[in-house]
């Protein structure tokens, strides 16, 4: 039988989930074919509507190899397990002769631990378990979270807490689950044979095609202990994510309340003179970090670099001891050592890589309202870290909506440890960036208003004109207005002027849950909705509710983010400009993200407007242009605003 061509299983595919072929997917699909076959790397973008999940599954799973999808965000993840791939694999079983089987693979603590709910939760002040169930009043919201999660565990096949309707608090999960280092393995647990980390560890190696995350591909990189089956290719979707979610896994941090739960867990069960230690280092700690501002440590202080090494040499004491004696007095003591080695070990593992210091590392202080002082280490880059670990044994696609700024691959390519295209070498990974386009007619369906006139926005004060110019702009369109703001106080700012000043229904972020305010925004065309960060990514309202896309301004990181001032500093000493890799790439990277809200669907139309002249002005203006879909330009207010009214007026028409 000769072996099914690509189009063919394209159209079979895409006719089962009830879609149009594209010229877009055609050719990513034969590229990421070309890629796997030949061993290469691939960087795809793949605009809005272009069915890039069907552009890299086809050829995927056509293959026959085992790959690796992973995913920034949770609602990609669902498309893909519970529509995408059981659709495909109907559509494409006829064809292939073989059914590909394929498995969702999330970190341990996502999953019920059938030994929390049973056993109870180790006590930080006492010895022994409690009982979460009694302990929490049932009358009290943990309490009902608890009693609804027991009976769930009865039902669920899973056990994934995503899959738990509707969900609960971070606290209610945290009593009924464990991190990688708290477990105590299969062997050694009384549930080992039911656990339900376990099953889904041995779903994914039997599967063809292992769904995952970007925290957990990163941990698989970074702890050298394979998390993920082993596999020939890895595709990466919402790669834009990729870096930031990589440098979250690798960033560390160190509080004094994290401090006190450890000694409280370790005490009990070590010596009293390696209690004490621990306890006289934690004072000493809490007492520096009772002193700490906000901002980078060029250099870690005295104070903190002694109280650090009290922390470092005390827990290492402990860890040993924790490993060399038992107290049977102790009830379930395995699980109850297992937890205190957990918090122990991550203290000491922080503090010894503060005090070693690297020059690869950055080190700075935080200070949050309700949590206080914490001191943080991270990377300066991850590039190095994701160049030896991602693309040295397997075929690797990456691919996004955005992922060519300023006009090509190399700035996202630079960003994930790959040399400019094309460059040769013999430890340099090969790779091509292909841009497939989008099915959108841009220049006819949206329109960029940059609005010319404006002030320069300052670092703080009010913008009295930007918020006029705000106001005019939701008037002419009739609502229907996503704002996108680079901080809470400027979105909390604007939905409090715009309420006091026009009737439309202003949604701002933090006031209901995301997925209700983006529920309601969608059901009325007269609402507005403002928020910051996840909203720049994570909107998806096709049709006549989202007609204006307003951003306040151009999104730079923050002058005091210490990371991000870091790696621009590092870049200028080797000799780049470090504001237009770091800074002006930040910026272009949530811009096309946020420009990507507009236009949804074929009949989407409207006005992505940016309330800040330096995007026309500046001298680096063009280069985050061109990073934006190709809208039709022009920085005519009163274009823009007859515009937004005549859109405003079809829309009405057809309601």
């Amino acid at each position: 039988m000769t072996k099914p061509s690509l189009p063919d299983l394209l159209h079979a595919a895409v006719t089962a989930v009830g879609g149009t072929e594209r010229p877009g997917q055609v050719s990513m699909a034969q590229a990421v074919a070309e890629a796997v076959d030949d061993n290469a790397h691939l960087l795809v973008q793949a605009g809005t509507g272009t069915g890039k999940s069907l552009g890299y599954l086809v050829p995927a799973l056509a293959h026959g190899e085992r790959v690796v999808v992973a995913t920034a965000t949770l609602a990609l993840q669902r498309q893909l397990v519970e529509r995408d791939l059981p659709r495909t694999v109907d559509a494409l079983h006829p064809l292939l002769r073989r059914r590909p089987q394929f498995a969702m693979l999330k970190g341990r603590s996502n999953y019920l631990c059938l030994h929390r709910l049973h056993e109870g939760v180790p006590q930080d002040e006492e010895e022994g378990l409690f009982d979460q169930f009694e302990a929490a009043a049932p009358s009290s919201k943990l309490g009902q979270d608890l009693l609804r999660l027991r009976d769930w565990s009865d039902e669920t096949e899973t056990g994934d807490r995503d899959d738990l309707t509707p969900g609960v608090s971070d606290r209610a999960w945290s009593q009924i689950s464990v991190s990688s280092r708290e477990c105590l393995g299969a062997t050694k647990c009384a549930y080992g044979a039911e656990c339900f980390a376990e099953a889904a560890r041995e779903r994914a190696k039997l599967a063809d095609v292992v769904v995952t995350n970007h925290a957990l591909l990163a941990i698989d990189a970074i702890e050298g202990a394979p998390v993920l089956p082993k596999h020939e290719v890895l595709i990466v979707d919402e790669a834009h994510e990729l870096v930031s979610r990589v440098t979250g896994v690798a960033t560390g941090e160190l509080t004094p309340g994290q401090v006190n739960r450890a000694v409280r867990r370790a005490a009990k069960l070590v010596n009293e003179k390696a209690a004490d230690a621990l306890l006289t280092a934690s004072e000493g700690f809490e007492r520096v970090m009772e002193l700490a501002l906000p901002g980078r440590l060029e250099e870690v202080p005295e104070d903190l670099g002694y109280a650090l090494m009290a922390l470092r040499d005390a827990a290492r004491t402990v860890i040993s001891a924790l490993g060399g004696t038992r107290d049977k007095s102790v009830q379930d003591e395995d699980a109850v050592r297992k937890q205190a080695m957990a918090s122990v070990e991550s203290i000491h593992s922080v503090a010894e890589r503060i005090t070693q210091g690297s020059e690869y590392d950055v080190v700075w202080y935080e200070r949050h309202d309700r949590f206080g002082a914490s001191v943080r280490i991270a990377p300066l880059s991850v590039s190095g870290l994701l160049r030896e670990k991602l693309f040295a044994e397997r075929s690797v696609v990456l691919t996004s909506a955005t992922l060519k700024l300023g006009g090509d691959f190399n700035g996202v390519g630079a960003s994930l440890g790959l040399a400019p295209e094309g460059m040769a070498g013999d430890d340099i990974p090969q790779w091509k960036g292909l841009d497939v386009g989008s099915p959108f007619d841009y220049p006819k369906q949206g329109i960029l208003y940059v609005a010319r006139h404006l002030a320069t926005p300052g670092r703080e004060g009010s913008r009295t004109d930007m918020l006029d110019e705000l106001a005019e702009l939701v008037e002419a369109a009739g609502g229907r207005t996503l704002g996108l703001f680079s901080s809470m106080r400027a979105a909390q700012a604007a939905a409090e002027e715009l309420r006091g000043r026009q009737d439309k229904p202003i949604l701002l972020q933090g006031e209901e849950t995301l997925g209700e305010l983006i529920k309601n925004f969608a059901a009325d065309p007269e609402t507005c909705l403002f928020g910051t960060l996840s909203l720049w990514q994570g909107v998806d309202v096709p049709g006549p509710s989202c007609q204006l896309v307003v951003m306040d301004r151009i999104p730079f990181p923050r002058p005091d983010d210490p990371l991000m001032s870091a790696r621009q500093k590092a870049v200028e000493e080797a000799g780049g400009n470090g504001f237009m890799a770091v800074a002006a790439t930040h910026a272009a990277l949530l811009m096309a993200q946020g420009a990507g809200r507009l236009v949804r669907a074929m009949g989407d139309k409207g006005v992505v407007a940016v309330l800040d002249p330096r995007l026309a002005n500046a001298r680096y203006g063009s280069y985050l242009r061109a990073s934006l879909p190709d809208f039709w330009y022009t920085t005519d207010r009163n274009q823009a605003r007859r515009s937004l009214a005549a859109i405003d007026a079809a829309a009405r028409t057809a309601e």
